[in-house]
């Protein structure tokens, strides 16, 4: 089991943003508006060209669409939702890890950059 934020492929004719809400939708049941979204990055660029774009997607959690959940998952997926408070994320990676997790590397280097923001009083 990995532990993942919301992530899937661009189709055709549709930005990094439209898919990053779609796959959103999809994977979680949250409806989201793109806010801002990084450079294309590469996850290892000496090995292959795989790349990718983090889009930070503004959900609001008054608006009645995000409180009775409705993924729309492919008949290969098995997703389980979970939200942690982005102060507590590397703790709680440390502890899913100690569990048998697998952390992935989006989320994992997400939660050592705050923990070095707060180490470092930035």
């Amino acid at each position: 089991m990995v532990i993942e934020v919301p992530a899937g492929l661009v189709d055709a004719g549709e930005s990094a943003e439209e898919a990053a809400v779609r796959e959103l939708r999809e994977e979680t049941g949250y409806i989201g508006v793109a806010e801002e979204s990084t450079p294309i990055m590469f996850n290892d660029p000496g090995f292959c060209n795989t790349n990718l774009k983090m889009v930070h997607v503004k959900i609001d959690m008054k608006d009645p669409r995000n409180q009775d959940l409705k993924p729309e998952l492919e008949e290969n997926e098995f997703i389980e939702v979970f939200t942690v408070p982005l102060k507590g994320l590397w703790d709680e990676c440390k502890k899913l890890e100690r569990e048998g997790f697998a952390i992935d590397a989006r989320v994992g280097t997400l939660a050592e950059g705050i923990m070095m923001a707060k180490q470092w009083k930035l």
